[in-house]
């Protein structure tokens, strides 16, 4: 796990006036990668950092000589911390770069995103027991949670082809769905479809197949975290997920942020990892005194809805939910990774392992429309008059997320937008 260092140092400021004003998502001292080009252009993506309300150019300045952002995340961990020292000293006010790397700035504004790196393999897990709980209670009642939840990560392998970057639209998915008073299964629209609050967790170094990654390095294999939303079709899932799980109800599209913010500029924001005395405790191989001590992720995450009737009308949105994801994981991502590999299954530089539903203990932490809902049987009320069980044509979903800390900067993770069309 990284240490603090000069680059967390709270007093920093940056000659890009944008990244010291307050609530700021990306000051100094985050630094998040992301790729990107000018909007409207046919360039190729670039390798980009955010700084304030602009994205700094990394090849522009000099300090890398690709675009490959897969081939910067396998670097090493020593590699990685040194370009963040080298990029911190650029940014910070009285840098002897700032007019050259000023040459070097876009407004976020005038940019176009795409996914961060290139997903060649995604894996979804499902690490939050509320989630699980209250989800399972809709289906079994008197056994909500398997008794292989709180002795395993459980995980299913997704699909990394249509991953895509906040901010892009998608259709409505189709399928086959069985009504409980029907003989026979129909084919059409979804009718239930819903939003799940992640994480993103990308893959730095990867690993040897046949080589596991155990608990204490597992830290090291990992770049950095974005928001993700995994989008699901409820009504679609549960007609086909016996015996091998989701399929069409979740291959149609997920929605992540631009922006990777890195191992590194998360070190300020840790906490302990621990499990109710009554519950069982990690096996060994998950289990490691750094994890108990420092495993958890401190991070605040909201969700936010906004109609397409409010959108005619000029309003920006309602919140649904805020929770944290000290209250909403049962695993870390450090056991994540360890867990993934024990079997030598080889990760690689940009894989993606997505948290599952991030729901905390209470009705206003919960991460889908299907436990707000209660599925469907208690609709939501919006301010406007609206109501909401699932997601509508026109609906967007905006995920955000920062970390923030008596002694520390705030940080922000951005935001994972996404709008449902017919």
């Amino acid at each position: 796990m990284t240490s603090l260092n000069a680059t967390h140092d709270p007093t920093l400021r940056s000659w890009v006036a944008s990244a010291n004003a307050a609530g700021c998502d990306f000051p100094i001292q985050n630094l998040p990668f992301g790729r990107f080009r000018r909007a409207g252009s046919d360039q190729a993506f670039r390798i980009g950092v955010a700084i304030g309300d602009q994205v700094l150019d990394l090849k522009a300045v000099g300090v890398i000589d690709h675009a490959d952002m897969n081939a910067l995340m396998a670097a090493t961990p020593a590699a990685r911390q040194a370009l963040r020292a080298q990029l911190s000293e650029g940014l910070r006010e009285g840098s002897a770069q700032q007019a050259a790397w000023s040459a070097a700035l876009l407004p976020q504004a005038q940019a176009e995103y795409t996914v961060p790196c290139e997903v060649r393999d995604y894996t979804d897990f499902y690490t939050s027991v509320h989630h699980a709980t209250t989800v399972g209670k809709q289906f079994r009642p008197d056994n909500p949670l398997l008794p292989n939840y709180k002795w395993v990560p459980i995980g299913y392998h997704g699909r990394a082809s249509s991953i895509v970057v906040s901010g892009t639209s998608f259709k409505r998915p189709q399928g086959q769905t069985k009504a409980a008073d029907a003989t026979v299964p129909s084919f059409g629209p979804c009718k239930r479809l819903d939003y799940e609050l992640e994480l993103a967790y990308f893959v730095g170094q990867g690993n040897a197949l046949g080589e596991p990654v155990g608990i204490e390095a597992a830290e090291d294999h990992l770049f950095g975290v974005g928001l993700f939303n995994d989008w699901s079709a409820r009504d679609l899932q549960a007609w086909e997920y016996q015996p091998l799980g989701p399929f069409l109800s979740k291959n149609f599209a997920s929605t992540v942020s631009p922006w990777i913010v890195t191992m590194e500029a998360l070190a300020p924001f840790r906490a302990p990892f621990t499990r109710p005395a009554d519950d069982p405790q990690p096996l060994p191989y998950l289990d490691s005194a750094a994890n108990r001590a420092e495993g958890a992720l401190d991070i605040t995450l909201e969700v936010w809805l906004q109609t397409a009737k409010m959108r005619a009308a000029g309003e920006e949105g309602v919140r649904l939910t805020r929770g944290n994801t000290t209250r909403a994981a049962y695993w870390t991502a450090a056991q994540l990774v360890a867990h993934h590999t024990v079997n030598g299954c080889n990760l690689n530089p940009g894989d993606l392992l997505g948290s599952g539903t991030l729901s905390g203990p209470t009705p206003g932490e919960a991460g889908s429309l299907l436990e707000l809902s209660q599925g469907g049987k208690q609709p939501v009320t919006l301010p406007n008059g609206e109501t909401r069980s699932f997601l509508e044509d026109g609906d967007t979903l905006v995920l955000r997320g920062w970390c923030e800390r008596a002694g520390a900067v705030r940080i922000g993770l951005g935001e994972a937008r996404g709008t449902v069309i017919g």
